[in-house]
């Protein structure tokens, strides 16, 4: 159960707060398999998930990718708790332990021992007052029990001179009036301590110590100092042990199990004066026994105030607002107690049944859904931030747990009052502006992948159309100027968009990027998910042309638009978004030539559309390979025979087809084609160097990455024929698809001519009766980086820069046919920002991206454009 009463302002490109059904947008999923979550917390930077399998999971709020696991726990972890002043997550657990954890580190700082932890049982709730450094928990044993950390106690010394963690713990020792480095004895359980050798507990190795000390002395003792502690493989070992004093319990707090609490500074029944409660600090706690008590904590024991009969089943949650408390109870009631003031906006509610329903402040039911497949067993709000840029707290979410071993995280931000207009952000200068970059990037890449703008086929026509409109619409929302340039009647228009710099007195740079908004054909089967609907998952987007190639184009509009909103584009940056790349970019150049002044002038290019060659290491490419496309046909000219009947007879197309591709390579694979090697250039001494620190990196021999990017090769891809393809058939004709990867410095006519040449001459040695048909249906260039260029230099630091790491110089295999052209076209050279990972799967099932790919793109796109502007 958990509320919300913020009202964070929306950017105008963000997404509605709810569907048409009212419904918050599913902004997120996390997942972890055979993991229930069964409880949340989160600070700035991560949430952490409590799960069944005994582990604390650390997500990353800016990624949504699983950061770190936290381990220790030999039980379900029931509850978590964070202290941001101390930046401390404490988790409870099935194993009668608290432990404690840094936020900054994820190291372990303490564990706490309920007093006759045996005999505590599960430990279901937490609650920490900042104010007095107390932490208190509800146990399975209907006890309340709580410790107080002394200042400094966890935090390692900044200063030369400052007390060390061991005289800090001294000193707390002292003031408690225990000795340091005594064990704590304690009752040892026939059940709960039967734990296999070598995983016991420090207490039961200590308990077993004969050299420990046999009274009972309560408090707190350092793995320095007290006996030998055997952990779990790979668990870190914490600063001290702590065991909860008897003086800091309350037996049978409530007659059933302490499931829930929380503090509040708030609660009031009117001024001491008028006989209330007063406005002292209070803890509210909620048992299986359905009732709420309320404790003042301001001394030393808590002591009970109120007592609420709730009459409907244990009480599973209970969170605080200002005088009003919200109790969620087992048979789905929500009580409402003590009610002054209704100064809640939205109280979530999640149930059994996987329902989430969200009330207003009147207690209207406002909206309800199904969020899980399985019982929901926790529920935070907190705030996402997803852009690197200062100011705001970001977008607030509501984030479910549940059986089903999924974290859903929900958008539940208000929709904005009203929605700045570029003139207002330039007007309003810009440290006073919004940051608006949260949720434009994903939000216009899921409309964006909703349009199946599948080229190259007809039923799919309008979807390009529509695709087309919808993105010159977006990127004029962005800032941009944008229009659409016709192609043809029967291919789809390209995108030309002008973010245009800072005018001033010298000219500025202008950079034209390159991309495509077309995408292959994706049949549902083998996917996940649909793919034209944007999926997120752990930390990735998933869905057809995320990485190729509208993820990347999405990011680099967005890099532009908030370098725009910041007044800091000093150069102009034009789109050219093309919408038949995957179907040989039909009319691109004619269409281009035709516009050429319309376009401008150009003084470098910019392109995105491949991926690195691993998961961790930013790349950048500086070359491609070219490509000539060819379909071969053998044709008899009459009707398609039968085996049995004219088998030995006739002079059949496939024998001749099958013998005239095996002219084309030899043995080992080596093109057969004359004078196909003589222009190829030599392999460098800096290349193998390259190419040797490159197969270190992927675990692929420098032979075989030399083999894919810097030499030419021939691949036969499909072999088609005529008549019902069954096994007496001899087929009248027959086509053969095959394709040559060309390399510097071959040329692609020369090359095209030698392939026809070549089939001709072999075909007419055979002697056959059948006829021969040639066609190179598509040819592009190879292209090659000018690796001492300026503007390569800019882009390679801008990655090492938002990197932090020296990225790995690529060649890459396949081919963009408007890459070359383009540099031709507009005297200039092209570079090459790879986005994506090596498993983005593009055009495959399941085709992803990296959140943080997409992110840091973004980023290294606005490094790049704000430093060039002096080339």
């Amino acid at each position: 159960m958990s509320t919300q009463a913020a009202d964070v302002p929306h950017p105008s490109l963000s997404r509605p707060l709810a569907d048409q059904h009212g419904h918050p947008h599913l902004f997120h999923s996390l997942y972890h398999k055979t993991n229930s979550v069964l409880s949340l917390s989160a600070d700035e930077k991560y949430v952490y998930s409590g799960s069944q399998g005994d582990d604390v999971l650390v997500w990353d709020k800016s990624t949504f990718s699983l950061k770190t696991t936290l381990r220790g726990h030999t039980g379900s972890v029931l509850a978590l708790e964070y202290a941001s002043e101390r930046k401390w997550l404490f988790s409870a657990s099935g194993d009668s332990t608290i432990r404690v954890w840094s936020t900054e580190t994820h190291a372990p700082l303490f564990i706490l021992h309920p007093h006759f932890d045996t005999d505590a049982g599960d430990l279901f709730s937490l609650a920490w007052s900042s104010s007095s450094s107390t932490l208190y928990f509800g146990c399975q044993n209907t006890s309340l029990q709580w410790f107080t950390f002394l200042p400094n106690l966890g935090h390692p010394p900044h200063q030369q001179g400052a007390p060390t963690h061991q005289q800090v713990l001294d000193k707390a020792l002292q003031e408690a009036g225990i000795a340091s480095g005594t064990a704590t004895p304690r009752r040892v359980h026939k059940f709960f301590d039967s734990y296999p050798q070598y995983t016991r507990k420090p207490a039961d190795l200590e308990a077993r110590n004969p050299t420990a000390s046999s009274s009972p002395s309560p408090g707190l003792t350092t793995p320095a100092t007290g006996g030998t502690c055997l952990l779990q493989p790979n668990v870190q070992i914490p600063l001290a042990i702590i065991q909860i004093p008897p003086k800091n319990v309350i037996w049978s707090a409530h007659y059933g199990y302490v499931y829930c609490m929380a503090l509040s500074p708030s609660i009031r029944e009117g001024s001491d004066d008028q006989g209330g409660i007063g406005s002292s600090l209070r803890l509210v706690t909620g048992s299986g026994d359905a009732t709420v008590k309320v404790w003042d904590v301001n001394s030393a024991v808590p002591s009970l105030q109120h007592t609420f009969d709730c009459g409907e089943g244990a009480v599973l949650a209970v969170v605080v607002r200002g005088d009003t408390v919200y109790a969620g109870c087992q048979d789905g009631y929500v009580k409402v107690l003590d009610l002054e003031t209704r100064t809640l906006s939205d109280l979530y509610t999640c149930s059994a049944n996987g329902q989430v329903q969200r009330f207003s402040a009147t207690f209207d039911l406002t909206a309800s859904w199904p969020a899980h497949s399985g019982i929901i067993l926790s529920s935070i709000i907190t705030h996402v931030k997803l852009s690197s840029g200062k100011g705001g707290r970001g977008k607030a979410v509501l984030v479910t747990g549940a059986n089903d071993d999924f974290i859903k995280i929900w958008d539940i931000d208000p929709p904005p009052k009203k929605q700045p207009d570029i003139e207002e952000l330039q007007r309003i200068g810009p440290e006073s502006q919004p940051d608006l970059s949260d949720d434009i990037l994903v939000y216009a890449l899921s409309k964006f992948i909703s349009i199946p703008s599948v080229s190259g086929c007809l039923s799919y026509r309008e979807h390009c159309r529509q695709a087309a409109i919808w993105l010159r619409k977006c990127l004029s929302q962005l800032g941009a100027e944008a229009s659409l340039l016709p192609t043809g009647d029967t291919t789809n228009p390209l995108v030309l968009a002008t973010f245009r710099g800072t005018q001033n007195k010298r000219k500025a740079r202008r950079v034209l990027v390159y991309g495509h908004y077309d995408v292959i054909p994706a049949s549902p089967k083998g996917w996940s998910s649909d793919p034209f609907t944007l999926y997120a998952l752990n930390g990735y987007l998933y869905g057809r042309g995320v990485t190729d190639n509208k993820g990347p184009i999405m990011a680099i509009a967005c890099a532009a638009a908030a370098l725009l909103r910041r007044r800091a584009l000093d150069v102009d940056l034009v789109m050219l978004i093309e919408g038949e790349e995957e179907a040989g970019s039909k009319h691109f150049a004619q269409t281009v030539k035709q516009h050429k002044e319309t376009i401008g002038p150009i003084d470098a290019i910019l392109v995105s559309n491949s991926t690195w060659i691993s998961e961790s290491t930013p790349c950048i490419t500086y070359g491609l390979r070219g490509v000539v496309h060819c379909q071969v046909k053998i044709s008899s000219g009459g009707p398609d025979l039968h085996s049995g009947v004219d088998g030995g007879a006739a002079r059949e197309p496939m024998m001749d087809i099958m013998k005239l591709l095996g002219t084309l390579v030899d043995d080992q694979q080596k093109v057969t084609i004359p004078s196909f090697y003589d222009d190829v250039r030599p392999l460098t001494a800096e290349e193998r160097q390259l190419f040797k620190v490159l197969s270190g990196v992927t675990q692929t021999p420098a032979s075989s990455l030399s083999a894919k990017w810097r030499e030419p090769s021939l691949t036969i891809h499909e072999i088609e024929v005529s008549g019902p393809k069954n096994s007496t058939v001899i087929p009248s004709t027959v086509q053969a698809r095959l394709s040559l990867r060309i390399v510097p410095d071959q040329d692609v006519e020369e090359i095209c001519a030698s392939l026809q040449d070549h089939l001709k001459s072999k075909f007419g040695d055979m002697q056959s009766r059948n006829t021969l048909e040639i066609n190179i249906s598509h040819t592009a260039d190879w292209w090659l980086g000018n690796l001492d260029d300026p503007w390569f230099a800019a882009l390679e630091s801008a990655i090492r820069d938002e990197w932090g790491v020296e990225p790995l110089r690529i060649r890459e295999g396949g081919s963009i046919p408007s890459v070359p052209y383009l540099e031709k076209e507009f005297s200039c050279h092209a570079l090459h920002l790879p986005m994506g990972q090596s498993t983005d799967q593009a055009h495959l099932p399941n085709e992803r991206m990296s959140l943080c790919n997409l992110q840091k793109g973004q980023a290294v796109v606005e490094r790049f454009l704000t430093s060039v502007k002096d080339l």
